[in-house]
């Protein structure tokens, strides 16, 4: 059975996309071939990688990459998690359904390091639930109707 391909964009591509890709790949990467990028790339956030090591899941090798990589790749789901990135994205094709969730960017956040790697825990977990919930059901109605 083939993947479905999910692609997770943000503007910078450097830590909600790339929590939203490490994520889905460990919940369900058996259904789901995922991917993401930004309307401008940058880096991945070193608080990002720190988060994602914390719940077992390594993004240190991720890349952030802009969106033009994609162009003309065929995706099942294109899925925002930004409302810049929603604003500003050109309209990229989904086969299946195009997605918007806006999380908080946590790089935003100033005061200490631990209240910086805080925002960074809350919006991993945020969108941890939210993929468990989006895809776990896309996984069970694809599952019904093979």
């Amino acid at each position: 059975m083939s993947r479905e391909r999910v692609l997770f964009v943000c503007t910078h591509n450097s830590a909600r996309s790339q929590m939203a890709e490490g994520l889905l790949r460990a919940l369900h990467g058996d259904r789901y071939e995922v991917y993401s990028a930004g309307t401008v790339a940058t880096r991945v956030h070193p608080l990002a990688i720190e988060v994602m090591r914390e719940i077992g899941i390594d993004i240190s090798g991720h890349r952030s990459e802009h969106l033009d990589v994609y162009a003309g790749e065929p995706m099942d789901y294109v899925v925002t998690v930004c409302d810049a990135a929603r604003e500003s994205c050109p309209y990229f094709p989904a086969r299946k359904r195009i997605l918007h969730h806006s999380f908080p960017d946590p790089s935003a956040v100033e005061g200490t390091e631990e209240e910086r790697r805080a925002a960074f825990r809350q919006v991993r977990d945020a969108i941890r639930d939210w993929l468990e919930t989006t895809f776990a059901e896309n996984a069970r109605t694809a599952a019904q109707r093979a």
